[in-house]
């Protein structure tokens, strides 16, 4: 006669996910190539604007203050788009068929992969600041404002992150993820990033106003230049939650249906 096996316990929340948290840091780490294209890109394209067309841009010098909330969004975005190629890879390569063999909650690996595109991002973020200064950006911001421009930052981090972990699980290949990902990147041009938006054909100026990323620009440029604030930082929580929430109901639901969820 068997005697019956008793059911294995599933692994607690906390711990599946500081397990995977941990793993998708050890491969950041790892990844050393991606890392510094991540922190140099932005910090390439200020020193362009600042020095070939910031002359052009304001003759009066100031261009550096005017872009470097641009810039840091930017670096946020490009940093977060490599988080769709290394869900996508997750997805193709089996190990999320091997994860669900064991008793943890295998969605916590998308959570890896966004805390620690995350930490990754705020390192990046950091970086592109410190060159800033050295360039001559001369934010006029207390403590508060400091803090609220990187509360609005994280936000717009987390937001896009799972966002781009949402297509990296519906992309077939890591290339594929690489390329659709790529198309989001092309929105902080399309925005107050470089140009204010009234310097813009009709058409485009109503494109640029009423895409996520000029209200989350607007903010960080009035916490960290004193510029006025309007509503935008409404609109930039309110974008920023929304995409959140599309992208986990979005995410989750391609997760469950192409490998299955504890």
């Amino acid at each position: 006669m068997m005697t019956p096996t008793a059911p294995t316990k599933t692994t607690s929340f906390s711990v599946t996910s500081s397990v995977f948290i941990g793993r998708s840091i050890r491969h950041s780490l790892r990844n050393t190539e991606a890392l510094t294209m991540a922190i140099m890109l932005p910090v390439m394209l200020m020193l362009l604007f600042t020095y070939v067309f910031g002359g052009a841009l304001d003759p009066n010098g100031d261009y550096v203050n005017y872009v470097v909330p641009g810039i840091i969004l930017l670096c946020a975005g490009y940093g977060a788009s490599s988080t769709a190629v290394d869900v996508a890879d997750d997805m193709t390569n089996g190990i999320i068929d091997r994860f669900r063999t064991m008793p943890i909650r295998s969605m916590n690996v998308i959570t890896g992969h966004v805390v620690a595109s995350l930490a990754r991002n705020l390192v990046a973020t950091g970086v592109v600041i410190g060159v800033a200064l050295l360039v001559g950006f001369r934010p006029h911001a207390g403590f508060v404002e400091w803090l609220g421009a990187f509360g609005v930052i994280i936000l717009f981090i987390l937001a896009f992150t799972w966002l781009y972990a949402a297509i990296g699980l519906v992309a077939g290949s890591p290339s594929a993820a690489s390329g659709y990902g790529f198309a989001l990147l092309f929105l902080p041009y399309l925005s107050s990033a470089f140009v204010p938006t009234n310097t813009m054909p009709v058409w485009l100026r109503g494109v640029a106003n009423n895409q996520p990323i000029t209200p989350v620009i607007e903010t960080i440029r009035a916490l960290l230049t004193d510029t006025p604030m309007h509503n935008h930082v409404w609109w930039a929580m309110g974008w920023c939650l929304l995409i959140i929430l599309g992208a986990l109901i979005w995410g989750t639901l391609v997760f469950r249906s192409k490998a299955g969820q504890r």
